[in-house]
């Protein structure tokens, strides 16, 4: 009768221990995926000081345009910083967000006031750093994709029946969803029956 017992509690104690090690191999597969994050938005904010001295010599009196974009840069570049050094912090993760949303709007306004510019347009520089900001936003968008689908099946693994448990004796927080909104996608466009 004694071994039973003695079986059982193996048994419970290493079904606990499979336990926190899937929460464990979950958590470290959001963190892996969002370092890939921060290697391509590091990219592109290497990318855009480039895209702005290359605009200068042609914009000149687009100043407040160059400015924004640099500073909507520096504020998104903080941000991530702070979101690399702890992915699973919910608040970190919403203002890095918050911050590239805003970087991807200024960028959008530089690029539409770089088509009044044919030069510009034109310039060898512009082309090539155009493209490989677009190749590294594409890389983005994936890196992304890859860390919300290891954040859903963190947040999945962390909640059901009875891993919450193990979950919430070892203090095993939610991880907040990477979502960036495109300017585009929150424009509603104007319907007119006139």
């Amino acid at each position: 009768m004694g071994w039973i017992v003695l079986v059982v509690l193996i048994g419970g104690v290493l079904y606990l221990v499979s336990i926190n090690n899937n929460l464990v191999s979950s958590r470290n597969a959001y963190k892996n995926a969002f370092a890939q994050i921060d290697v391509q938005l590091t990219r592109r904010y290497d990318l855009i000081p480039n895209l702005v001295e290359t605009a200068k010599a042609y914009m000149a009196h687009e100043r407040g345009t160059l400015e924004a974009v640099i500073t909507a840069r520096n504020n998104a570049m903080a941000g991530l910083k702070v979101a690399a050094a702890n992915p699973g912090d919910a608040t970190a993760v919403q203002q890095l967000s918050g911050a590239d949303t805003q970087l991807t709007g200024a960028l959008s306004r530089l690029m539409a006031v770089a088509e009044s510019y044919p030069d510009l347009k034109a310039n060898q520089n512009m082309l090539q750093l155009s493209e490989e900001l677009t190749s590294t936003e594409n890389k983005v968008a994936f890196a992304r994709q890859a860390y919300n689908d290891a954040v859903m099946s963190y947040n999945n693994t962390r909640e059901v029946f009875p891993n919450s448990m193990v979950a919430g004796w070892k203090n095993f927080q939610p991880a907040e969803l990477l979502q960036i909104e495109s300017v585009e996608k929150r424009v509603v466009p104007k319907v007119s029956f006139t």
